[in-house]
């Protein structure tokens, strides 16, 4: 279920391809109207010779107003125009009347295909600015990572979680109230849960191409770098909707990702497949309700390289200071994270996500999503993503909603700003507090993280 051929091949988020497809656009319609104009001269030279015994009658042909806009439409006021009189023999009305016709019979075509178009307003009912930072309460938290990520979401509606990939800290969150809800549709996000799912069923491997169009194949790498729906929605179809509701759960989405973490409420994750189809479910997320927290602890366990820690939220310096690591379980990734880490990349690199800014002394590893969450209804952008320095691993999780400013691309702006306060700040470097782990503290954990 694509929109256009465009749609069809790469995601919407993608700027670059975009603008691209609508520069061949106006490069194609250039060649229609040349092509017309051709074809009209050719009507007009094949004319045959004019009698002079039959006199030329002058025809008056008055256009008529522009009727009223449908209301489907939305256009309360008739937009009108004034008549304008064209003086043409008989001769040349005959021949471009058929012509004419056709042309407005394509064009009502065209019009009657076009998707609808919302305004900034529109059905979305969230505001794109809103203050972000309402009931927050800071106490525990790292007031470095704090302020990056505050001065970065500025008057945005949004939420920002950092957290610490090698203990499952979380380091900050902006915008509690945002982040501890059931959570939106993931979007885009959702490839990387799914290309973890398809490669460990051995469904696709990171170099298996995928045929896109006759001439044009595409693999992993760039189908995350670009967040290609067709290429997802193909592995969804080929896993079917156990395998991936499966994976879904195991990766924690649909349950809450905190330890004992107060107001904290799970994601969605649908019992059964979509109306849409499990392909919509694998390459926009329908049937899916991601928090922010959720996803920050996905991408943790992608960075760390397969440890689904419990997020821990310290409310004070003493808590933070003696806060051991909890494990909600191992997942079999260790072998697979390399697999998918080039397409992360490449989509700072080079994808979706370029506006984060790619650093190759300070690689960003990411994944955009946008879409529209049907049940608020309010536009959105994510990106989940992580910073590998060696030892230290960061992640930074933006959720932006609003209108048609927000998208995927916008929010790995935000995250990029994230990074380079961090960086300037010497956050990336800094010595971790040495703790005595207790190995039980590592298998499991008691609270109600569940």
């Amino acid at each position: 279920m694509f929109l256009s051929v465009s749609d069809k091949i790469y995601n919407v988020e993608d700027e670059a391809l975009r603008q691209s497809n609508r520069q061949r656009s106006v490069v194609s319609y250039a060649i229609l109207l040349a092509m017309l104009a051709w074809a009209s001269s050719l009507l007009f030279a094949t004319d045959p010779v004019p009698n002079p015994a039959l006199k030329k009658k002058k025809v008056v042909v008055s256009t008529a107003k522009r009727p009223a806009a449908s209301a489907k439409a939305g256009v309360k006021t008739p937009v009108k125009t004034a008549a304008v009189q064209h003086t043409v023999t008989k001769a040349a009305a005959k021949h471009i009347a058929p012509a004419a016709q056709a042309a407005a019979s394509t064009q009502a075509t065209v019009k009657a295909a076009r998707p609808a178009v919302r305004s900034t307003g529109g059905t979305w009912r969230v505001p794109t600015y809103a203050n972000s930072l309402e009931g927050d309460n800071v106490d525990g938290e790292d007031l470095v990572a704090r302020r990056a990520a505050v001065d970065a979401l500025g008057p945005l509606n949004g939420s920002i979680v950092i957290t610490d990939a090698n203990t499952g800290r979380i380091l900050t969150i902006v915008n509690q109230k945002l982040a501890f809800k059931n959570g939106y549709q993931p979007c885009s996000t959702v490839k990387i849960p799914v290309a973890l799912a398809a490669l460990s069923e051995n469904v696709v491997e990171r170099e298996t191409p995928y045929h896109l169009t006759r001439r044009k194949t595409i693999a992993m790498t760039e189908a995350i770098a670009h967040s290609n729906n067709q290429y997802f929605a193909h592995l969804g179809q080929e896993l079917g909707f156990d395998r991936v509701s499966y994976y879904a759960k195991m990766f924690g989405l649909g349950e809450k990702a905190g330890l004992d973490i107060e107001g904290e409420q799970p994601g969605l994750l649908t019992a059964t497949e979509p109306k849409s189809g499990v392909g919509m479910m694998t390459s926009f997320g329908d049937g899916i309700s991601l928090t922010p927290l959720e996803y920050a602890a996905l991408i943790g366990a992608v960075a760390n390289g397969g440890t689904l820690y419990y997020l821990q939220y310290p409310k004070t310096d003493r808590e933070s200071q003696a806060l051991v690591p909890r494990i909600k379980r191992r997942l079999d990734i260790d072998n697979l994270v390399s697999e998918i880490k080039p397409g992360m990349l490449g989509a700072v690199e080079y994808g979706t996500a370029r506006r984060a800014g790619f650093d190759p002394n300070i690689p960003i590893y990411g994944k955009t999503g946008t879409c529209t969450d049907t049940r608020t209804p309010t536009h959105l952008g994510w990106f989940g993503s992580f910073v590998d320095t060696g030892k230290n691993k960061y992640v930074v999780v933006v959720l932006l909603t609003g209108g048609k400013l927000v998208s995927g691309p916008a929010a790995s702006g935000v995250a990029g700003s994230v990074y380079k306060s961090l960086a300037a700040s010497n956050f990336y470097t800094r010595e971790p507090a040495a703790k005595e782990i207790s190995p039980i503290a590592l298998i499991s954990a008691q609270g109600n993280g569940n």
